[in-house]
């Protein structure tokens, strides 16, 4: 174990190929002598599964300059972040504007920490891109507008609904 954990920690600062490579050599010596675990075999034959699940997605820190290597580090980088909004805001709950905008708040907010953006930023910005990124934030606030009528008073909403449907067949 102290050997997987070892390897993944990269301290040479080593390529993700090869990181792979001693990882699943690793996984692979410890599957090939699991009968010399007694008691442990099973916990092996466990690791095996897990790191089996997790494959696919356990290099990519080593591929992507910058990217957290743990849930902790992705964990204090959105725990930082609900701390400056609830510091913001003064509201010990995320806003309700978070469920709305949440996808592109914390990614700007957490970007411009990072980095501040600059006056000059903004020229490369891709209109077409972000005009679609506000459609698709416009048709999420038109679908929780709809849900709070409906929640609030539901026959009416419903008769509505109706009223829309026979209209849309008289005129078909």
């Amino acid at each position: 174990m102290h050997g997987l954990a070892h390897v993944l920690g990269n301290a040479a600062k080593e390529p993700a190929a090869k990181v792979r490579r001693r990882f699943d050599g690793l996984l692979g010596a410890l599957q090939r002598h699991r009968a010399r675990a007694g008691r442990l075999a099973g916990a092996i034959d466990h690791l095996c599964k897990v790191a089996r699940s997790y494959r696919p997605g356990l290099f990519h820190c080593y591929e992507v300059a910058g990217l957290a290597r743990t849930n902790n580090d992705l964990e204090h980088l959105f725990g930082s972040q609900r701390y400056h909004e609830r510091r913001a805001t003064g509201r010990r709950t995320a806003p309700p504007g978070l469920v709305l905008r949440g996808s592109v708040r914390l990614i700007a907010a957490v970007a411009t920490r990072l980095d501040p953006a600059a006056g000059r930023d903004l020229r490369r910005v891709d209109r077409q891109r972000w005009r679609q990124v506000r459609a698709r934030l416009e048709q999420r606030r038109r679908t929780r507008t709809l849900q709070l009528r409906f929640r609030r008073d539901p026959e009416a909403y419903l008769s509505a609904l109706e009223s829309q449907a026979e209209q849309l067949i008289l005129l078909s």
